[in-house]
């Protein structure tokens, strides 16, 4: 054991609170300390790097001359089957902890001076090692930090009107109001009504008689039952804002209605308790829909990801995209050097290159004798699976849902990581990889009085189709409206596609007509991605559709769904000049939607996005967005056309988005027209792609000036497509699964 001198040296200090330390995997590739050579963490900055054959922590050492490193190796303790189990003295439950299933051996290694074993107790090291080994690793930080979820007030919590009450009256809490259900029940606290829950939250039973008590009476707050406990902790539910909420005054409440909070005793598991165990069950991964074990495959290009909880919209993502060829030539470089970064846990390069090595190269795809299938077929070994911890943390930083725990749709994460390509500095001589899912989507309207016409084409990375629903009656359904008959693709395709109806004001008619509207492709992409709508809203709830959409294995061809363009006997319709310098709500549409229930500032926001023609889809933007913080804040129009400049922003935000690959100005700009929010502001430059001027009389002038714009896609015909990769929600409601 060899002494040190730079064991002495005036850096060397334990982590801070506030300092991450990988000590679990290396921050460029998935080696970790469970692997035979261990992992090397940098004694100054606490980045993880493999000692293995890539030996990323040398890497480390060349570019930054951190000397010092602690090897950590960790293998799992044998179990002595044939040893009698130790006598219990006493009765306890104790978790099992990570030096109850491993043993770990450490080394400290001095690359400077060639050491591979330098005396621990000599200099700073002993306090700095303890330091490094009882931190919480930054995967579990993470993690902790992810799934706390601070629940808070809100205005129907902190104003409950509750009715007169007979103090001879004696409440029955034993069942529901409606039905005989006794458990999942949940107590209005305005009327004292005990009504059951929805039965999707946890997978518990119920008939949702809670939710149609608020619908019959607006009475917005209730409380379940079985979760309230003495030291006054409950689920809160608020009907109105549709979120888990906090009763400062639940003590008091309760009491009104004879319930003593002191003599309370939890009998139910709570909402978050049941969402984290139905999204943690190992056997749910094992299975396919049909209950059936799936059998395991391994090589290259067959590497699986664990469950981080409630992850399996990120690992569904992440396993699509880089089975395509694009995403694999501009990410999977095995014999190239990481990207050069001081911090390549937070660096988007280096994280996607670090997944597409572990997804592609199949150096991970290998049984793990730690994870069998079941107990019934002990021979059949599964991966270990790697976790994407770091990305998670890195594609999820700074927006409000994706960096929780919670349930998430697989498709708005999908367009968040296109966003973040996108915006993502790529090298000379490597194109953004999204460029292979770009297209145009053309939209036809004819004027159905005076036979006019006009085009209007979008570019766009995805389209999201109608999914028909045909109900079939079946004896063996226990539902009333029966079981939904399958559909097809193209089925899907062709109500996607089909000419309908709509209401906009003609501006050679000159006035409100009557409006014939056909959408196709102008362009079709390298790869399409269709998103299913396969949900309908029952009670302001969205609820999946069972229906069965059948895909062809075989070439589909598209080539009937490009547009033919303006025929040579059309007549062209003119502008609306008075649109031209801002967006124009749709008014009739407008009205649906506020007619539906929609606050009006949430309709505009919802009719700019989806192009201003479409009720379906505006509905179903506002589905998807009603948890938006900013959904509420009105719009501006100046905003909106772009013509907000600030240039005295937050010079830290500037520089985050100058780090996404957006420039000054255009950061400056985007933070403008948003309020100084940086999540805003990114979504902000990803709509206005064409935005690139500061002052938008030389964008105007520029767009005027005849310069030729590349369309992307194709318009050839065959357009010959074959199915690559379908991600499909398993589990009974939107949710849970």
């Amino acid at each position: 054991m060899a002494t040190c001198f730079h064991s002495d040296s005036p850096d060397l200090r334990p982590p801070s609170a506030s300092q991450a330390v990988y000590r679990e995997d290396c921050t460029q590739c998935f080696d970790s300390i469970d692997d035979e050579l261990g992992l090397n963490v940098c004694l100054s900055c606490f980045n993880g790097g493999c000692s293995g054959p890539r030996d990323h922590a040398r890497l480390h050492f060349e570019r930054f001359g951190h000397p010092l490193a602690l090897n950590i190796r960790r293998t799992r303790k044998k179990v002595q089957r044939e040893e009698p189990p130790q006598k219990i003295s006493k009765l306890a439950i104790n978790a099992e902890t990570d030096d109850d299933r491993y043993d770990t051996s450490t080394r400290v290694i001095c690359y400077s001076c060639d050491q591979d074993d330098v005396d621990k107790s000599s200099g700073k090291l002993q306090s700095v090692i303890e330091g490094v080994m009882t931190a919480t690793a930054f995967s579990k930080r993470e993690e902790i930090k992810a799934w706390e979820q601070e629940f808070v007030p809100c205005e129907h919590t902190l104003t409950v009107a509750q009715q007169e009450t007979n103090a001879f009256e004696s409440k029955d809490l034993s069942q529901c109001s409606k039905c005989d259900l006794n458990q999942n029940l949940w107590l209005c606290l305005e009327c004292g009504n005990l009504g059951c829950g929805r039965s999707q939250f946890g997978g518990t039973g119920g008939n949702s008689h809670g939710l149609s008590h608020f619908d019959a009476t607006f009475h917005a707050v209730a409380v379940k039952l079985g979760s309230i406990t003495a030291e006054g902790s409950a689920d809160i539910y608020c009907y109105r804002c549709n979120e888990e909420r906090v009763d400062p005054d639940l003590a008091s409440h309760l009491a009104h209605w004879g319930i003593n909070l002191a003599g309370r005793e939890k009998t139910e598991k709570s909402l978050m308790e049941m969402q984290v165990e139905q999204n943690l069950k190992w056997d749910f991964l094992m299975t396919s829909g049909d209950g059936h074990e799936l059998n395991p495959v391994f090589g290259a290009g067959l590497t699986g990801l664990s469950n981080l909880g409630n992850s399996c919209y990120l690992s569904s993502v992440v396993q699509c995209l880089f089975d395509v060829p694009e995403f694999q030539s501009r990410y999977y470089h095995p014999r190239e050097r990481p990207p050069f970064s001081e911090m390549p846990a937070a660096d988007f390069e280096t994280q996607l290159r670090k997944l597409a090595d572990g997804t592609i190269s199949g150096r991970y795809s290998r049984p793990d004798e730690k994870i069998v299938a079941s107990p019934e077929s002990q021979d059949v070994l599964h991966q270990k699976g790697l976790a994407p911890s770091m990305f998670k943390h890195l594609i999820g930083r700074d927006h409000a849902e994706f960096s929780t725990m919670r349930q998430q749709d697989a498709f708005e994460f999908l367009l968040h990581v296109f966003k973040h390509v996108t915006l993502s500095k790529h090298p000379v001589g490597m194109s953004n990889p999204v460029e292979s899912f770009k297209f145009c989507m053309e939209q036809r309207l004819q004027c159905l009085k005076c036979k006019k016409v006009r085009y209007r084409a979008d570019e766009q990375d995805n389209i999201s189709i109608p999914v028909p629903a045909r109900r079939v009656a079946s004896s063996q359904d226990d539902s009333p409206g029966g079981s939904f008959a399958p559909v097809s693709f193209l089925d899907c395709l062709n109500a996607f596609t089909a000419e309908e109806p709509v209401d906009l004001r003609c501006t050679s008619c000159d006035g409100q007509e009557k409006f014939s509207k056909r959408s196709s492709f102008r362009t079709l992409p390298a790869e399409l991605v269709v998103n299913a709508r396969r949900f309908e809203l029952i009670n302001w709830v969205p609820t999946k559709l069972d229906i069965p959409v059948e895909v062809e294995d075989g070439p589909i061809d598209l080539s009937d769904y490009l547009s033919a363009g303006p025929g040579e006997e059309e007549e062209i319709l003119p502008e609306d000049e008075s649109s031209s310098g801002g967006f124009q709500v749709n008014a009739d549409l407008l009205g649906q939607l506020v007619g539906m229930g929609f606050p009006e500032v949430r309709c505009e926001k919802a009719l700019y996005c989806t192009g201003n023609s479409d009720l379906e889809a505006a509905m179903n933007w506002l589905l998807s967005h009603m948890d938006d913080p900013d959904i509420d804040e009105p719009m501006h129009m100046e905003q909106v056309v772009g013509t907000a400049t600030d240039n005295s922003q937050d010079p830290v935000k500037v520089t985050q988005l100058n780090e996404m690959g957006i420039d000054s100005s255009r950061a400056k700009r985007a933070l403008a027209a948003t309020g100084g929010d940086i999540e805003r502001a990114i979504d902000w430059v990803f709509s206005h792609p064409d935005d690139m001027t500061e002052n938008p009389n030389e964008q105007q002038a520029s767009s005027n000036s005849g310069a030729p714009t590349t369309t992307p896609g194709f318009d050839a015909a065959p357009a010959v497509y074959q199915l690559r990769s379908i991600i499909c929600h398993k589990g009974a409601s939107v949710h849970a699964g």
